[in-house]
């Protein structure tokens, strides 16, 4: 359509040329026209209505940052080997174009999160799961090749682990917004199956990079619209800003204090100390005797991770060699056998 100027501009340029401030009234036209051409205009489309605000967009984006931080951590623990997890990009779209981008077959997983009615959609890439699943077979992944299959049940049952771990990291992550409770209700290999929303419906895609050694995959989770909807209001920055000052005491303290408790940490008992020559130590054979000046009875250290912990007296339980802790030691205590105050 050509470009047309409102009447109010039109007047304007008319009077300019009566008080003889212009000549050439198409110049001028011209002018006014090509300073109407130079406005910025967004394109907006229809199909792909943005409901979420940007606003909101940056929370779910900080939301789900520290989700992978924690799925993360709890990954590297589970394989006992360094997984980085990382949001490589949130986005809207509608639940069509989603299945449409994903491979088929792939590991398509349906979530539910109760009280929220609707259910999400996480996707893992065969590109790591796969070797996930090797690692977790005892598999080095050196040169694995990906099979364009579907998951075996021995696989699904493996998967099953990992998806265990990302609902409860999910579950830590949404408590600072609204006290979700996540369950894994189907598993599915070819996504065009399945059709929990219609594919104009508007969805928020989170995208996920996740890194196990040399290996580089990908991770989405599909929240749609209508499910956030009844939450949406908690997701303005300032909002999540007071979730997160609320709940950093609480629900991150016990978060952290769960992974502690279960880590594993090295204990190791010093029976007795001795020093002889290199000479003597080269000439040592089975049933050689090390005679120390530790009586048999005395207080023993126990350190954990080499650290002088405790001090414990050896004995027997259950007819298995046993240590008895008797107590702390403080830190620049001296040891048991050099403290003469030791009771």
């Amino acid at each position: 359509m050509a470009d047309v100027l409102e009447q109010s501009e039109v007047d304007a340029l008319l009077a300019a040329v009566d008080v003889g401030g212009i000549n050439d009234v198409a110049t001028l036209v011209e002018t006014e026209v090509g300073r109407k051409s130079d406005r910025i205009v967004a394109e907006y489309d229809f199909q792909r209505p943005e409901r979420v605000s940007k606003e909101q967009m940056r929370s779910l984006g900080s939301l789900h940052d520290t989700f992978s931080r924690s799925f993360g951590a709890a990954m590297t623990g589970f394989l006992r080997t360094i997984v980085e997890v990382r949001v490589s990009n949130i986005e809207q779209l509608t639940f069509g174009d989603f299945i449409q981008s994903l491979p088929n077959p792939t590991c398509f997983n349906l979530l539910s999160a109760s009280p929220l009615e609707g259910q999400m959609c996480l996707d893992l890439s065969p590109t790591i799961i796969y070797p996930i699943i090797d690692r977790l077979l005892g598999g080095s992944n050196a040169e694995m090749l990906i099979p364009q299959r579907a998951q075996t049940e021995i696989e699904l049952r493996l998967i099953g682990r990992i998806i265990s771990l990302a609902l409860r990291a999910l579950s830590e992550a949404w408590a600072n917004v609204q006290e979700l409770q996540f369950e894994l209700a189907e598993t599915e290999s070819n996504p065009q199956l399945v059709q929990i929303l219609p594919p104009n419906e508007v969805v928020v895609v989170v995208g996920f990079e996740i890194k196990m050694g040399g290996r580089v995959g990908s991770m989405g989770l599909c929240i749609p619209f209508n499910l956030i909807e009844p939450v949406m209001s908690r997701l303005s920055n300032q909002t999540w800003l007071n979730y997160r000052r609320r709940s950093a005491d609480g629900v991150s303290e016990q978060a952290v204090s769960r992974r502690i408790q279960g880590a594993s940490v090295e204990l190791r008992a010093i029976v007795a100390e001795s020093s002889i020559t290199l000479a003597d130590l080269a000439a040592l054979a089975p049933g050689d005797i090390i005679t120390t000046e530790r009586d048999a009875a005395s207080e023993i250290i126990v350190e954990v991770e080499g650290r002088r912990k405790f001090g414990a007296r050896m004995g027997t339980y259950k007819g298995k060699k046993a240590l008895k802790i008797t107590r702390d030691l403080l830190p620049g205590r001296r040891p048991a056998a050099e403290d003469p105050q030791t009771t």
